[in-house]
C-alpha cells in the first residue's frame, strides 16, 4: 500500500478521485492500493524558546541557539500560553498510522520550497524511514496529475530544495526570535517584532516616507508655445527651466516679439515593443494592485482559489517563461479559450502556426513555469476571480502576439538661442497592443474589471517637418511648475522594490552580483506586507503604504543596524538559491547566520531606549494595584481582579493622555476617525460604564 500526502484536503480529494481511492475514512481516503491523506498546511514547525526551557525574555539567555532544533506539532495561543493545536495532533496521528502500514510514500504537497518543508518536517517528526517519491506538477487538471504520476521523481532529487527550505526556516527563527527579544528587552519589555525580511521591508517603506515628507518643493517655470501646421494643432515646451519668474517673463516677451521659430532638428526613431512575458506571481500582484486596487495578499488568495479549482496553473511561481516541451500544448489551449465568446475577438488577431515564441526558455523556468490558464474553462466565478483569470488569459494572448512597432518623433525648434521640443508618436503596427485595444473596445460592460488591460498610451499625431521649416507661434504662455517628492509606496511599488532590492546596492561589484536578487520570494512577499500591518508597523492609506508611529520608532532604532540591511537579506536569498542547487553547504550558511545573530543581538541589547512617560494609575476595579500599561493593552497585575482594557478602539489607539483622562475622570477627549463595523467613520467620547466596560458618548 502507498500513502499519498497532499497539502490540503481539497487537493487530496482531486488526487483520490483520479486514483479511484473513494472510500472515505477519518482523515484520509482509501482504495485501489492507495491511502490519500493531507497535511492541513504546516502541521509541524520549529519549537519555540519555551520548548527548550527558556521562559520569558531573559537577557542572560540571548542569543538562543537550539542544537539541534526541535520539531513540535503546530501550536495555537490560548490563555497566555501556546498549546498544541488539537486538529494538528489528530491529523498527525492519522498520518503516523498510515505511514506505519505503508510500503512507500508519494509526496503531493505543493511543488515548491514551503511544500517540501511541510512534508519533510512531518517525515522527521514521525521519525519515518519509508522510501518516498515526489509528485511535481504545475496544475491540478486531470491530465497534469496523470502525467505527474507517470513521472514520479525520486525524493532524493529534492534534497537540495529541502535543505534550502530548512535553512530558511531556521535562519528566520534565529534572527526573528533573538532580535525580537533583544529589542523588547532594550525597550523595557515592550514587544517589538523584528525579522530577517520583515525589518528590511519596513526600512524601505520608512525611508521612502521620510524622503517624501522631508522633500523641499521648489517652483520653476517653463514656456509653452502653441503652433498649427497642415491643419494640426500641437505644442512645444522649452528645454530650459527657469528658477526666477522675472527672467522667464523677459524671455517670454522676447519670444512673443519674434513670433516664429525655426525647425533645427528632426529625429524619427522606430521603436520595437516586444510582447510582454507571462505573469509570475509578483508581476500579477503588481498589475492587479495598480489596476484593480487588490492587495498582494488578496491576489495570492484569489489565484490560489483559481488554481485549486483547476482554472490556472500553480500561482506561486517566480518565472515568466515556459519550457520547450510545453510549447506544443499552447495552440490547443488557445483553441479551447476561443470557445469563450469574450476571448474570440482577441484570439482572431493571432496568427495560428506562427505564434510568438518569446516565452519559451528552458533556462529561465524555475520550479514552475509562468502563469497560464488551463484547458478547463471556468464558470460562476466571483468578480475578483474573473478579473484575475481574465488578466492571466489576456497576458497569454499578448505574449503570443507579434511585437508592436511605433514611430517616436522628437522635433527640436529654436528661437534666439532657446531650444524647444515637440514630441509625438504613432503606431505603425499594433501587434500585441491590438489585444488590449480590442478588450477596451468590446468589453465596456466589464470596464471596471478589465480597464487594467487598456495600457496603450496616448499617442500624439504630428505633421511632417523638415529642417529649416518656419513655424508661427499662435500663443505663448508661462507655465508655473513644482518639483515633486518621491511618491509613497503603493503595494505594487513595494513589491517592485522588494523584487529588485539588489539593484539599490551602491557598491558596484556587489550590485552586479545581486542585481537580480530580491528580498523574500514571490510566495512570501504578500505575507510580509500583511505581517507589518498586523504588527501595527504600517497601515494602508488610500492606495499607499505608510508607517505608523510605532513603525517609524522601530525604523529609527534599527535603520543603521545589520537587521535592516537590505543588501544582507538579498545575499541570503542568493545563498538559499545556491543551497537548493547544491552549490553551497547548509551548515556553512547556518554558521554565518549564527555569527550574524550574535552581532545583531549585541547591537540591539546595547540600544538605549527612553521609556514613555507612563502615569501611575490605580485599577478602577480593585482600587489596589497600579495598572500595567502596554502598547495594545492596559491590565491589572492582580490575578484575582484581572481587569483589562484594549487600547485600540475601532481602529484608533488611545494615547496616554486620553487613557489617563478615561481612568481618572471617566471620559476622554473627543476621539476622531474611529471606524464602525460597516466601515463608516465616526467621532465620540469614551467612558466606562457601571460594569467598567467601555462605552461611547456622542456629542
Amino acid at each position: 500500500m502507498k500513502v499519498i500526502i497532499a497539502e490540503k484536503p481539497s487537493v487530496a480529494r482531486e488526487i483520490a478521485q483520479l486514483l479511484n481511492a473513494n472510500e472515505r475514512k477519518e482523515g484520509y481516503l482509501e482504495g485501489n492500493g492507495y491511502c490519500v491523506t493531507w497535511a492541513l498546511g504546516h502541521l509541524v514547525s520549529l519549537g519555540m524558546p519555551e520548548d527548550y526551557g527558556i521562559r520569558g525574555f531573559d537577557k542572560a539567555s540571548l542569543p538562543i541557539f537550539p542544537n539541534p532544533f526541535q520539531l513540535t506539532p503546530r501550536k495555537i495561543r490560548q490563555a497566555k500560553q501556546s498549546n498544541p493545536d488539537p486538529s494538528a495532533l489528530k491529523q498527525l496521528k492519522v498520518i503516523k498510522t498510515l505511514v506505519s502500514r505503508c510500503d512507500s510514500i508519494i509526496v503531493a504537497t505543493d511543488a515548491g520550497r514551503e511544500g517540501e518543508l511541510i512534508f519533510r518536517y512531518i517525515y522527521e517528526y514521525l521519525d519515518c524511514n519509508k522510501p518516498f517519491e515526489r509528485l511535481w506538477i504545475s496544475s491540478l487538471t486531470e491530465k497534469a496529475i496523470q502525467d505527474g504520476f507517470k513521472n514520479l521523481q525520486p525524493g532524493a532529487n529534492f534534497d537540495g530544495l529541502s535543505q534550502a527550505a530548512k535553512a530558511r526556516s531556521e535562519a528566520d527563527w534565529l534572527v526573528g526570535i533573538n532580535s525580537t527579544q533583544a529589542l523588547s528587552i532594550a525597550a523595557h519589555q515592550d514587544i517589538y517584532s523584528l525579522g530577517r525580511v520583515q525589518t528590511p521591508t519596513l526600512a524601505l517603506i520608512c525611508k521612502r516616507f521620510e524622503d517624501h515628507n522631508q522633500f523641499t518643493q521648489r517652483k520653476y517655470w517653463q514656456i509653452q508655445l502653441q503652433h498649427r501646421k497642415d491643419y494640426i494643432n500641437f505644442t512645444s515646451v522649452s528645454n530650459l527651466q527657469w528658477e526666477e519668474k522675472k527672467q522667464a517673463e523677459q524671455v517670454l516677451k522676447a519670444i512673443e516679439r519674434e513670433g516664429k521659430v525655426i525647425v533645427e532638428d528632426v529625429a524619427v526613431n522606430p521603436i520595437k515593443e516586444q510582447s510582454p512575458l507571462l505573469f509570475d506571481l509578483t508581476e500579477l500582484q503588481k498589475e492587479a494592485n495598480r489596476k484593480l486596487g487588490l492587495s498582494a495578499d488578496e491576489v495570492l488568495k484569489t489565484a490560489q482559489s483559481l488554481y485549486e479549482k483547476k482554472f490556472i496553473t500553480y500561482p506561486r511561481t517566480g518565472s515568466k517563461y515556459i519550457p520547450e516541451d510545453l510549447w506544443p500544448e499552447i495552440p490547443e489551449l488557445v483553441r479551447i479559450l476561443n470557445m469563450t465568446e469574450q476571448f474570440k475577438p482577441a484570439i482572431s488577431t493571432l496568427k495560428f502556426g506562427n505564434f510568438n515564441k518569446r516565452i519559451v526558455n528552458n533556462l529561465k523556468v524555475t520550479d514552475h513555469h509562468g502563469l497560464l490558464p488551463t484547458t478547463k474553462l471556468p464558470s460562476a466565478l466571483k468578480a475578483s476571480e474573473k478579473a484575475i483569470y481574465d488578466m492571466i488569459v489576456y497576458r497569454l494572448l499578448e505574449s503570443l502576439s507579434e511585437h508592436c512597432l511605433k514611430e517616436v518623433r522628437q522635433i527640436t525648434i529654436k528661437i534666439h538661442h532657446y531650444e524647444f521640443s515637440i514630441k509625438g508618436s504613432r503606431i505603425i503596427h499594433k501587434g500585441w497592443r491590438s489585444i488590449t485595444g480590442i478588450l477596451s473596445d468590446n468589453n465596456d460592460s466589464d470596464k471596471s474589471i478589465n480597464d487594467h488591460q487598456n495600457t496603450q498610451e496616448t499617442l500624439k499625431e504630428l505633421p511632417e517637418f523638415t529642417i529649416g521649416d518656419e513655424l508661427k507661434i499662435s500663443q505663448a504662455e508661462l507655465q508655473e511648475k513644482t518639483t515633486q517628492p518621491p511618491k509613497l509606496y503603493t503595494e505594487a511599488d513595494l513589491l517592485s522594490a522588494m523584487e529588485n532590492a539588489g539593484r539599490q546596492i551602491e557598491d558596484k561589484d556587489q550590485k552586479k552580483i545581486l542585481q537580480n536578487i530580491g528580498i523574500g520570494t514571490p510566495a512570501t512577499r504578500a505575507s510580509i506586507i500583511e505581517t507589518l500591518i498586523s504588527r501595527n508597523y504600517i497601515i494602508r492609506k488610500s492606495k499607499t503604504l505608510v508607517p505608523t508611529t510605532k513603525g517609524l520608532q522601530v525604523y529609527e532604532l534599527t535603520k543603521d543596524k545589520k537587521i535592516a540591511n537590505v543588501e544582507m537579506t538579498a545575499e541570503w536569498e542568493m545563498a538559499l538559491h545556491q543551497i537548493e542547487k547544491g552549490e553551497l553547504n547548509k551548515d556553512q550558511f547556518m554558521n554565518n547566520i549564527q555569527q550574524y545573530t550574535k552581532e545583531i543581538t549585541h547591537e540591539l541589547l546595547s540600544l538605549h531606549i527612553p521609556q514613555e512617560n507612563i502615569p501611575q494609575v490605580k485599577c478602577p476595579k480593585c482600587n489596589q494595584h497600579n495598572l500595567i500599561i502596554k502598547e495594545k493593552v492596559v491590565k491589572c497585575p492582580y490575578e484575582q481582579c484581572n481587569w483589562i482594557l484594549f487600547r485600540i478602539i475601532c481602529g484608533v489607539q488611545l494615547n496616554i493622555n486620553d487613557l489617563t483622562q478615561l481612568l481618572t475622570q471617566n471620559i476622554t477627549s473627543l476621539i476622531k476617525n474611529m471606524k464602525s463595523k460597516n466601515g463608516k467613520k465616526f467621532d465620540a467620547y469614551l467612558t466606562l460604564d457601571d460594569t467598567l466596560k467601555l462605552s461611547f458618548k456622542f456629542s
